[in-house]
């Protein structure tokens, strides 16, 4: 307000209040809309001054730095070793003019969700010294023509803006999920999408790769398969990188990233936590480390264990315990499915169990918890078979015990099924090398019955030879509701086995 505002405020409001009452208006309902304006304001104002401490305001909570480097990122040696031989010719243009080489457009990051693409790309913009601009895809769609390809110029506007007036020669756009705008055009009635992929490719079409700040997209997907045929092309994505789930040596990386901040008890092997771990992606490894600290503070104690990283292993893969109290049979009949799968599973790959539980987590009632046995990408048609007979241990020790199954053996049908489509689909069945939409569905019910048949039979007779196990574990199961790995295969040692017929 100026200098004489307050007092002409002052003068102006009797003068008004006059006028109104002159001429026939009442003026204390505006009185009362003026006063509660003002206290609303007045209520604004002491809020926003909350944070004063003596005439200044309250210094902000440090935050950690918000650059991210590639050494922050861990499991993906081969991923960044790409990455970083792109984005060199942003940093070294002194190569791009000595080889004569034409400057990368869009670099496409590809691979299951968790991997860290996302991370990858903040790191990218620390790597090469530009500014970072990301967007989802999400936010282009909408059911209004025209918003999606708006807002699509509006991104390219503000990054070229940002690097501008930060006075960078480069400028880095992400956009996760770029799936969602830029999928295959099918002529259908989907317009806007169709305008938004337009003005994207309009962006990347090479003709402004010379100006300055220079624009470098990134995008990350995991169904590159749904991206259209325009946007892939080189001149536009001219480099698709593959992120995929880390392997064990990644795995230990990213462990011992996420517990620098942690206090580790002495003797905690995170390799060991690594091995146990085949298949967690990076986001899953980073949440088990924060469910194991959360498992150490609930209990009180000054150091994260071992069976805290176990039990948050548990927590990732099924869920947290529930509270759930079955009846006595119940329990049971689950602690003889459970030990179904074990028992097989500890037949046909010795070591492999590392603990059966029978506490509910989850939608589970109960578990057994593998020992991989290393990173496999290969499956033979033993190890298929295999697998498909730990899978029916369960039903099967059912059927032994009570002479009928449960609905709690569906998820094992399920697994049990894909790996059989698994072994059609890749010629590991007695139908050879077929495709498997060419067969009728009588052929393939039929393959596809022989082969669990087979394997059922084959299931029951190697549990029939271990029943004293069930005698030896049931009782310790039911009662202590774990056994560790050890203590299985101590009890498998101390029974004697029954001939099978």
């Amino acid at each position: 307000m100026s200098k004489y505002g307050k007092e002409i405020a002052i003068g102006f409001v009797p003068v008004l209040l006059a006028f109104l009452f002159f001429i026939g208006v009442n003026p204390v309902p505006l009185l009362l809309v003026a006063v509660i304006a003002g206290s609303l304001l007045l209520m604004t104002r002491m809020r926003g001054g909350a944070g004063l401490v003596g005439g200044e305001r309250s210094k902000p909570r440090a935050k950690l730095p918000s650059f991210l480097t590639f050494d922050d990122i861990g499991g993906q040696d081969r991923a960044k070793k790409e990455l970083i031989e792109a984005l060199d010719f942003l940093v070294k243009p002194e190569l791009i003019e000595k080889f004569g080489i034409r400057p990368l457009k869009g670099i496409l990051l590809m691979g299951p969700p968790g991997t860290g693409k996302t991370l990858m790309a903040k790191a990218a913009a620390h790597y090469t010294d530009s500014v970072f601009v990301g967007a989802s895809g999400s936010e282009f769609v909408e059911m209004y023509v025209g918003v999606g390809a708006s807002r699509m110029r509006d991104l390219f506007k503000e990054a070229r803006q940002k690097a501008t007036k930060e006075n960078k020669a480069n400028a880095i756009i992400f956009i996760d999920e770029i799936d969602v705008v830029g999928g295959k055009r099918d002529g259908g009635q989907q317009r806007e999408y169709d305008q938004t992929l337009n003005q994207l490719l309009t962006e990347m079409d090479g003709l402004h790769t010379s100006e300055s700040p220079r624009i470098l997209i990134m995008a990350a997907t995991n169904r590159k398969d749904m991206l259209d045929s325009a946007l892939l092309r080189p001149g536009r994505f001219d480099r698709h990188i593959q992120v995929d789930l880390p392997d064990a040596k990644g795995r230990l990386h990213i462990l011992e990233l996420h517990a620098r901040n942690k206090p580790l008890a002495e003797g905690v092997s995170l390799r060991k936590i690594a091995d146990q771990t085949f298949g967690f992606s990076g986001a899953q490894l980073e949440s088990l480390m924060n469910e194991a600290a959360i498992y150490a503070m609930r209990e009180t104690a000054e150091r994260i264990e071992e069976r805290h990283l176990l039990q948050a292993i548990d927590k990732v893969m099924m869920g947290e315990k529930t509270d759930r109290e079955a009846a006595a049979e119940e329990r049971e009949r689950v602690a003889i499915h459970e030990l179904g799968h074990a028992i097989v599973a500890e037949s046909v790959r010795p070591g492999s169990v590392s603990q059966v539980a029978l506490s509910p987590r989850g939608q589970a009632l109960g578990y057994v918890r593998h020992n991989p046995p290393g990173d496999k990408y290969l499956y033979t048609k033993r190890y298929l078979e295999e697998q498909i007979m730990i899978a029916l241990g369960g039903s099967a020790a059912e059927e032994m015990f009570y002479g009928e199954r449960s609905t709690g053996s569906r998820n094992d049908f399920e697994q049990s099924l894909g790996l059989v489509k698994t072994m059609i689909d890749s010629g590991l069945t007695e139908l050879g090398i077929v495709e498997s939409s060419m067969l009728t569905k009588e052929e393939y019910s039929k393959a596809n019955a022989d082969i669990l048949d087979d394997l059922t039979a084959r299931t029951r007779e190697l549990l029939a030879a271990y029943r004293p196990v069930f005698d030896a574990s049931l009782d310790i199961l039911k009662k202590e509701e774990t056994l560790s790995g050890d203590q299985f295969r101590e009890l498998l040692r101390g029974v004697e086995l029954q001939p099978t017929a």
